[in-house]
């Protein structure tokens, strides 16, 4: 039988009588580790954009509607620059007083200034990078790139810049988390299931399916959450296997109701979070027995889940690919996977049997991990997924909406 992970004590406000979650202690943490990494392996610096990599780093948020539009060298010796987009860069600084160093980024906008436009962007970027390490004398050491286009690392590397992988480095930085980093997703969890109650209300015939994902996220806004995505939902002869969804669907008597409220999000990490319904009564003996069956196989993979085990151990409780007809593993590619969660939505470690088998990555303590499987026929199944930490003595859900048996909706 799995084990629950305890409950948070506090909600999401801020208080000075009780030790809640620590934003400074929490940032300074994140910084250490990616420090660590950077030494362990040579590298001077990284320069990184994507929220995912941005945040983590810095602390901070930015403009997100184009990709690259602000970005941080983070050093693995002295105080990181921020390079901030032209709507934030002079106000923010007040804000964030912890960040020592400011410039204005640069960007081209997707190429969408023309090629030569973007020539002479590109170059200006990688001038400020190689000014910034030039006055640190770090121009011939490694300099890691992360989260940025080819013409992003073409130009530094026309600068003579010592460019390597950024992504490798960010994974080993998060694959673990700390107490803080545990109780933010802890956090999202919990503000989800105020969108899983309201799922559990709305969801009956007649109504759009869109719009009862519509009013869900709605709920997980009303709970705190400060991100949101658009709420996948699929019903009927759309629940089975993942493809297309939010088409507006009018839900009916008997449908079987999957959704999956990915990234609600919590001061930068985010849910992955499945859960089925039955409309309106309760589901026929063959879909009992299926979800029944994809129970036993998560409780078998959480179970696996402990330090010093490996992927390989808890891999090895999905079925392989021949169960569903498919020729090759690589037809169940996030959908039959374990994978990190945090900030990075499939970080470290990946439990599959296209990879893990013969490629294992071990379990350490501080790991969040979600996990998601499915079951059914072509029109007509059923899915979960839950989340776990790694502890010292193995797994615990941290996700607490009920998942031993389907509920019928509406409540």
């Amino acid at each position: 039988m799995v084990k629950m992970a305890s409950k948070l004590t506090f909600g999401t406000a801020i208080a000075d009588w009780q030790e809640r979650i620590n934003v400074e202690r929490m940032r300074t943490a994140r910084a250490e580790k990616a420090r660590q990494v950077l030494k362990k392996h040579g590298v001077a610096a990284i320069v990184a954009a994507r929220p995912d990599n941005t945040r983590y780093l810095s602390g901070l948020r930015g403009a997100e509607f184009l990709p690259q539009l602000w970005y941080v060298l983070f050093f693995a010796e002295g105080d990181p620059v921020v390079y901030q987009h032209a709507g934030w860069y002079h106000n923010y600084p007040a804000e964030a007083p912890w960040i020592k160093h400011w410039r204005l980024a640069r960007n081209w906008v997707n190429e969408g200034c023309g090629p030569e436009a973007t020539e002479e962007e590109a170059k200006l970027f990688a001038e400020g990078i190689h000014r910034e390490l030039a006055e640190r004398k770090l121009t011939g050491e490694k300099l890691a790139v992360v989260g940025f286009d080819g013409t992003a690392t073409q130009a530094l590397a026309a600068k003579g810049l010592n460019v390597v992988k950024g992504w490798p480095l960010m994974l080993e930085a998060t694959k673990t988390k700390t107490v803080d980093e545990i109780n933010c997703l802890k956090m999202a969890y919990a503000i989800t299931d105020n969108a899983w109650h309201k799922t559990w209300d709305l969801l009956r015939p007649g109504v759009s399916d869109v719009w009862v994902a519509q009013q869900s996220m709605l709920a997980a806004y009303e709970a705190g959450a400060d991100t949101v995505p658009r709420g996948h939902i699929r019903t009927g002869p759309n629940s089975y296997d993942r493809g297309i969804d939010h088409t507006g669907r009018i839900v009916q008597h008997g449908d079987l109701a999957y959704t999956a409220y990915c990234g609600v999000g919590y001061m930068g990490y985010h849910t992955c979070y499945y859960r089925t319904f039955s409309v309106g009564k309760t589901p026929e003996r063959k879909v009992q027995d299926w979800y029944k069956a994809l129970i036993e196989r998560m409780d078998a993979i959480i179970d696996a889940i402990k330090p010093g085990a490996t992927t390989a151990d808890a891999a090895k409780h999905f079925p392989p690919a021949g169960k569903w007809g498919y020729k090759e593993e690589a037809e169940l590619l996030t959908m039959e996977i374990g994978h990190g969660i945090g900030m990075y939505h499939y970080g470290y470690p990946i439990i599959n049997r296209q990879w893990s088998l013969e490629h294992p990555q071990v379990f350490e303590p501080g790991m969040t991990i979600a996990i998601e499987g499915r079951e059914g026929e072509p029109g007509f199944g059923v899915r979960i997924e839950d989340s776990v930490v790694v502890t010292e003595n193995g797994a615990e859900l941290i996700d607490h909406w009920p998942r031993d048996e389907i509920l019928v909706a509406p409540r």
